[in-house]
Formats: structure tokens, C-alpha cells, sequence
């Protein structure tokens, strides 16, 4: 799910926008992107070993995590190569990770006994992404000659 929030304004929307540099009007821009990650799909557990499309779908959710998990690291390293171009997810997210961006992750565990290594797993991932420091969240204004 993406989802685009573009603030209007009344003096936009008229044509009597802010007025930035050279006189071109200044239009802000907002993005929030909300994602379910799914989880790692472990085949032993899930079951999706018999079914060739489960399989597929599992192996995808992990490559794309995995690649979610390099640039992280790639980040909290602060490496010069990023590898962003890994997967679709981390294209998408290109901005919102390594920009002028703020990130929020929410991580949902599981208290059963059984799922003890998932858990794990999980909370390191999530503590893993705290440790990047993005720097200061800073205002998009485009603007856009009459």
C-alpha cells in the first residue's frame, strides 16, 4: 500500500501560491508509506515447500527482506554503495530509508515457546534498523515555474 499525501492549500489551488526562489511557486509534497512485511517464510513451517506458487511467494518475501536487511546494514555502516537496485521493496523505499525521511518500524512478535527463533530473529532485524541514524527529517518543496 502506498499512499501519496499532498497538503492544499486555498491560495494554491487559486494560483496564489507561496512564491519561492525567482518567483517560482513552491508546492509541499508528502509520503507516507505503509508496508506489511510479512515476516520471514520459513518452508518447514509455513508448508509452502508442496506448493509450487506458495513457494514462489515465500522465497520472494525472503529475498526482499533480506535485501531490506543489506541495506540497513549498508546504512548503519554508512557505506558508500547502498544496495538499493536488490530488490523492488528497497527501490520503493529508496527515499524514505536513506533520505531526508523519518522511519517508524513496528514489530509484531510472537510469545509462544514455539516461535522462540522467529522472535529472535525478528527483534534483531528491528534493532538492527534502530541503529541507523538518517539524520534530520527535512521539509519537500518542489517548485514549479508558471
Amino acid at each position: 500500500l502506498k499512499l501519496r499525501l499532498q497538503p492544499r492549500r486555498d491560495a494554491l489551488s487559486k494560483g496564489k501560491g507561496k512564491k519561492g526562489k525567482k518567483g517560482a511557486k513552491e508546492k509541499e509534497t508528502v509520503r507516507l508509506h505503509v508496508l506489511d512485511l510479512a515476516g520471514s517464510e520459513r518452508l518447514a513451517v509455513s508448508g509452502s515447500a508442496e506448493e509450487p506458487a506458495l513457494l514462489r511467494e515465500a522465497q520472494n518475501i525472503n529475498k526482499s527482506l533480506s535485501a531490506l536487511g543489506d541495506v540497513i546494514s549498508s546504512l548503519q555502516g554508512k557505506s558508500a554503495h547502498v544496495p538499493y537496485r536488490n530488490s523492488k521493496l528497497t527501490m520503493m523505499l529508496k527515499d524514505s530509508l536513506g533520505g531526508d525521511a523519518k522511519m517508524l518500524m513496528i514489530v509484531q512478535c510472537s510469545p509462544a515457546q514455539c516461535n522462540v527463533k522467529e522472535t529472535l530473529s525478528t527483534l534483531t532485524f528491528a534493532q538492527r534498523s534502530k541503529q541507523v541514524e538518517l539524520g534530520k527529517a527535512k521539509r519537500n518543496v518542489k517548485t514549479r515555474d508558471d
